[in-house]
């Protein structure tokens, strides 16, 4: 019975993570309707992984830890829709296992056993998705872009009231004309309201400070 399948106490952490993964396409689709991104997640990416280029390798010097999380296409797709490909593949393939053994045995594996078990043989399942995910949401490389660049072009904050560290959502367009979306705080001493105009001035480890734009008489 699949409704025993579910809940299992051995299945409870792969029942666990699908509802995880219904949740954050949930909270993907409350961001869509009030004008914010989920992209601004990927913002919270160790450097290595955030900078990544489609035609460029990880250096060797970076160590196997970032190998390993850039040949799982980590920083390659959004991070809300990688996780929502690793919490589905991950609950799958957990199901697909512990159904398959209970067919033969009418028992299940113990959850100390089967949760890491899984993680590990879900790993190539996660890359092969994640892959495909990449090819469906392409990123074309003449406009590929570095966050630093975005610093001297107008923002829009779109969610939230910016105060120093206290950031807020806004959203910008590159010289492509490609939309981002990143986390901003006031520069000086001042807050910015939701749907002003401000200038990216730095880059900082969670976003970016900026300046209000000076509008002329």
């Amino acid at each position: 019975m699949l409704w025993d399948l579910f809940t299992h106490p051995s299945n409870y952490i792969f029942s666990i993570s699908l509802v995880l993964c219904f949740a954050i396409g949930i909270l993907e689709l409350i961001l869509l309707m009030i004008g914010g991104s989920s992209q601004v997640l990927d913002q919270f990416l160790p450097e290595q992984l955030s900078d990544y280029q489609p035609d460029a390798d990880l250096d060797a010097d970076q160590g196997i830890f970032w190998q390993f999380f850039d040949w799982l296409y980590l920083g390659r797709i959004p991070l809300l829709i990688w996780l929502i490909v690793f919490l589905t593949t991950y609950a799958l393939t957990g199901f697909i296992i512990q159904g398959t053994f209970y067919t033969f045995t009418e028992h299940y594996f113990s959850v100390w056993l089967i949760a890491p078990a899984v993680l590990f043989l879900s790993m190539p399942f996660v890359r092969w998705a994640s892959a495909l995910v990449s090819k469906i949401i392409p990123k074309d490389e003449t406009t590929a872009i570095y966050s630093e660049d975005l610093i001297g072009q107008p923002a829009k904050i779109i969610l939230g009231i910016a105060q120093a560290n206290s950031p807020a959502q806004a959203k910008v367009k590159d010289q492509f004309g490609q939309t981002h979306y990143v986390m901003v705080e006031p520069e000086q001493d001042e807050s910015f309201q939701q749907g002003q105009i401000v200038i990216l001035t730095r880059k900082t480890k969670l976003g970016f400070q900026a300046i209000s734009q000076l509008t002329n008489d």
